[in-house]
């Protein structure tokens, strides 16, 4: 991928201001119904989002964050799932590895994980992340062997050293592979270094900015997840 002025821009702004701040703030996890009665027969299945600030929608509303959004793409659409939002700002895969078993008290049908960007501009080595990935998914299996993966990639430009750059960027893609799991490759595609989509952090997307990482999302998630049965009319 080519990277922009403006992209590179916008990771140099992030990375000074995790070095400033440590941007460690805690979010809570928040649930949200996608659709809370379809048919008694039908079984609300969940999707858990589970990843950093990201996620967790850190500056906008709670309607405007992504799995609040996605929430509203499966309630439109009719699907019998429930959406729960488990980002925490700050996170690295590390503190989800940590607290993955506490999120899976009940289990999930697809699990979609947005961890790394926090461990890449901490220089974390790569090995290291895809130990905690690795964690983080057969914790999942664990509990739900059926359950579907879905890998949220970040791409970053080659300012931490080449060969950093092109293990991080391939470790997503790796983890998904080995897993079968289904990869969108950089969650903010078409978002990242892009003004008017960013807050004026220059980090997280603005609400218009979420709905656009929102249809990607979609595009990767929507084929996955089943639509009820029709119900016979007499």
């Amino acid at each position: 991928m080519k990277f922009t002025q403006a992209f590179i821009a916008w990771l140099l702004f992030f990375v000074t201001s995790l070095a400033a701040t440590g941007q460690t703030a805690k979010s809570p996890a928040v649930k949200y119904p996608a659709r809370t009665s379809v048919g008694s027969s039908t079984p609300i299945k969940r999707i858990v989002f589970f990843g950093n600030s990201l996620t967790a929608g850190f500056g906008v509303a709670a309607k405007s964050n992504l799995p609040s959004l996605i929430a509203q793409k499966v309630d439109s659409a009719g699907l019998p799932y429930q959406v729960v939002n488990a980002g925490v700002s700050g996170e690295t895969t590390a503190g989800g590895l940590r607290r993955v078993g506490t999120v899976l008290r009940q289990p999930a049908d697809v699990f979609v994980l947005e961890l790394g960007a926090n461990d890449a501009f901490r220089m974390v080595p790569v090995a290291e992340i895809r130990r905690n990935l690795q964690g983080i998914i057969d914790a999942v299996k664990r509990k739900n062997p059926k359950a579907q993966i879905v890998i949220a990639g970040m791409q970053i430009p080659g300012l931490f050293g080449e060969g950093y750059i092109t293990e991080f960027q391939g470790v997503f893609r790796e983890v998904a592979t080995k897993n079968r799991a289904v990869l969108i490759p950089f969650l903010l595609e078409n978002v990242g270094g892009v003004p008017e989509l960013n807050q004026p952090d220059g980090i997280h997307p603005t609400a218009a900015g979420y709905r656009v990482v929102a249809r990607t999302v979609w595009n990767k998630l929507a084929p996955l997840l089943e639509a009820p049965t029709p119900t016979s009319r007499l």
